[in-house]
């Protein structure tokens, strides 16, 4: 169980959860970390007293610095800081909740100083997948998944002498706001329309990713990383209810699922108590609550960044990184109207057209694998801006 946590992206869904859980579970703060957040920083400084914080946005770190001149807090800024505070000696584990790629580097800082990872930003082990995994295992750190899916399984698989066993993975989504819609009743969704989520309460980002199913082909390939699986061992499929978090199959046929409410105070937790379980603020689910469960194939046809992430699994290499560093800017350009809903799957799609094939790669190729798949698809973008309705 962690006894001293750093947390990087605190004042995001998950950070903010986290935070409402460690009181009770007896877990002191030694850092925080956001982008640039400060005024909420600032009121969780504090309460929680941690010895470091930092905003990543400089203008956010200064203002951060005059909120919290009374408290015996080091205020720091920056990206190079996040790495060096994630890596520094105060915790033994770091919940990396950090919006997208931005979470990779803080995230093998921690781990190379032989920290323990609640891993709650996916997009490090799509982008890093092989760094990650094979820092982690030199170094002999856990990656504890903080991701109800992942979470799920990783609930599924305590059973070792079953675990060695794994035969398949059956990852469950809730298909988001748009499920069973047509690419033609699509083409003039809006951006509220996009955030609608009818199960969970989560970031503006993920919550877009939800509604492409985007989110659900990151996670299949964070779980080939985590499970040591191949992409066709891992079947998707539509749970629009979110009572069954995943399951998993043995190579003997029988299916082992986990089931809760939509909440994610218990993967959170679970990852944070880890191996001993705990009582949850979480609701508990009923059987009345599991009158009606139903389980559809996703439409890749018409939600095509599901079916983009599923090649880019296939290609592996640096064609995942490639990917999510599409998804990312293609996002980022619906949340602010300037392309259409459904761009953002062709933009992924279009990334992958010529992916460097390249299966081992240093955090150095990684990165510029990044920075060029992020200028292309500014570039493709371009050439689909047009005025979206409000």
């Amino acid at each position: 169980m962690v006894e001293k946590l750093c947390v990087l992206g605190s004042t995001g869904s998950i950070g903010t959860q986290a935070l409402s859980l460690v009181e009770a579970l007896g877990i002191k703060i030694s850092t925080l970390a956001a982008n640039r957040s400060a005024r909420l920083l600032a009121e969780q400084c504090e309460r929680f007293r941690p010895e470091n914080v930092c905003a990543a946005d400089e203008a956010a770190a200064r203002e951060l610095k005059t909120l919290t001149a009374h408290l015996p807090v080091k205020v720091f800024s920056g990206a190079e800081a996040l790495c060096e505070l994630a890596a520094e000696d105060g915790s033994d584990t770091v919940l990396t909740a950090l919006v997208g790629a931005a979470g990779l580097e803080p995230t093998l800082a921690a781990i190379d100083s032989g920290k323990d990872i609640a891993l709650a930003n996916k997009e490090t082990l799509v982008a890093g997948g092989a760094l990650v995994t094979r820092r982690a295992s030199e170094r002999g750190v856990s990656l504890l998944p903080v991701d109800s899916e992942h979470s799920a399984i990783f609930q599924c698989l305590q059973d070792a002498a079953s675990a060695r066993t794994l035969k398949r993975i059956i990852l469950t989504a809730s298909g988001g706001p748009f499920f069973g819609k047509s690419a033609a009743e699509l083409e003039g969704v809006t951006v509220d329309d996009a955030l609608r989520h009818p199960n969970w309460s989560m970031g503006r980002k993920i919550t877009v990713d939800s509604a492409t199913l985007m989110n659900k082909g990151l996670e299949l390939i964070e779980a080939m990383w985590l499970f040591s699986l191949e992409p066709e061992d891992i079947e998707i499929t539509v749970h629009r209810q979110s009572i069954v978090h995943s399951a998993v199959e043995f190579a003997d046929g029988a299916v082992i699922a986990q089931l809760g409410v939509p909440d994610m105070k218990l993967p959170i937790q679970y990852a944070l108590t880890y191996p001993e379980r705990k009582p949850c603020p979480a609701d508990r689910l009923t059987i009345e609550k599991m009158s009606l469960l139903t389980f559809e194939r996703p439409d890749e046809e018409t939600f095509r960044a599901l079916a983009a992430c599923k090649l880019a699994a296939k290609l592996k290499g640096l064609a995942p990184c490639v990917a999510n560093a599409a998804n990312e800017e293609a996002v980022a350009a619906f949340l602010e109207q300037r392309i259409g809903f459904l761009d953002i799957g062709r933009a992924v799609e279009a990334s992958l057209e010529g992916a460097p094939a390249k299966e081992d790669y240093t955090l150095s190729e990684l990165l510029e694998a990044d920075r060029e798949a992020r200028a292309k698809t500014r570039e493709y973008l371009k050439r689909l801006e047009r005025p979206v309705s409000v």
